[in-house]
């Protein structure tokens, strides 16, 4: 377990999620409960903040807020996509909250997307109190599921799919099967020639020596060429900083279509071709830490 929530998160106002093994904690003032769930699979809440909109809670850990999603949801969808040279078909394993499929629908050239979360409820609380992150939802390229993704990927055609991204949560729970070397080898197999696969890696402060450096060695062993991780800002998660990871299949992930993503027309907070080229510049300590 990498994120480790108080049993009392609710004192005086404050929705607090503390990270035991780094001695840290995010707090965020609230104004009310919104909505909570017991599903099959996981608790969920939703909270009115005072100063980040609504905030997103699975199992007492952050998922998402209304004010800084835009930073995860845009850097898991753009960077792949214009990792592959022609992506058509993209499935999303995870990803119920639907924002980073708004993210991938933004792309013309993409003919069809499938979403595949375990968990439906998840999607229903996006679509009442995160409308903006489901406004693609209808889209008819567009195809939710609400299935055990890694199930999903067994059975699958070979060579399928140009992009996967896996939209997932912490390694625990219903996460842990999408973080194992099994998993990713069966990624591997419903790629096509060029294909390129990006996963959530957590944070690069906390976990450039643990997490990270093992889901790369995991996505070579699994048969994949290159890899590349990209850090960026995600102040709801612990540190702060977050990252996602990219493989490719037969393709050089360190490189991309500049020239495409210099020219989008559709809007974008974060991303850019600038952010990009910056995020592949890792910082000097996480290059030693995953070279050790």
């Amino acid at each position: 377990m990498t994120r480790i929530p108080m049993t009392e998160r609710l004192d005086q106002g404050w929705f607090t999620e503390v990270f035991d093994s780094h001695g840290s904690a995010f707090s965020l003032m609230i104004k009310d409960k919104l909505h909570e769930v017991q599903s099959p699979y996981q608790h969920l809440e939703v909270y009115a903040t005072e100063t980040y909109g609504n905030l997103m809670v699975l199992d007492g850990c952050v998922m998402l807020s209304t004010r800084d999603n835009f930073l995860y949801h845009e850097m898991m969808a753009h960077p792949a996509l214009f990792a592959h040279a022609a992506p058509k078909r993209v499935v999303i394993i995870g990803g119920g909250d639907c924002g980073t499929l708004r993210e991938v629908l933004k792309h013309p050239g993409v003919e069809q997307v499938v979403q595949i979360d375990i968990d439906e409820e998840v999607t229903r609380a996006s679509q009442r109190y995160f409308p903006e992150l489901t406004a693609s939802n209808d889209d008819p390229r567009a195809t939710l599921k609400f299935e055990d993704g890694v199930k999903w990927v067994e059975s699958a055609p070979e060579g399928s799919v140009d992009v996967m991204i896996i939209d997932s949560t912490d390694p625990v729970g219903p996460a842990e099967g999408l973080f194992e070397v099994d998993f990713l080898t069966r990624c591997h197999r419903l790629l096509a020639d060029g294909g390129v696969l990006v996963q959530q890696s957590e944070s690069p402060l906390y976990h450039t020596g643990s997490i990270i450096r093992e889901l790369r060695a995991d996505m070579q062993r699994a048969g994949f060429d290159s890899v590349a991780t990209l850090p960026f800002p995600q102040p709801v998660y612990p540190s702060g900083w977050w990252s996602a990871t990219l493989a490719g299949k037969g393709s050089d992930v360190t490189r991309f279509r500049e020239r495409d993503a210099a020219a989008v027309e559709f809007p974008l907070e974060y991303y850019s071709v600038e952010t990009h080229r910056g995020a592949l510049a890792l910082p000097p300590f996480m290059r030693r830490a995953l070279s050790a």
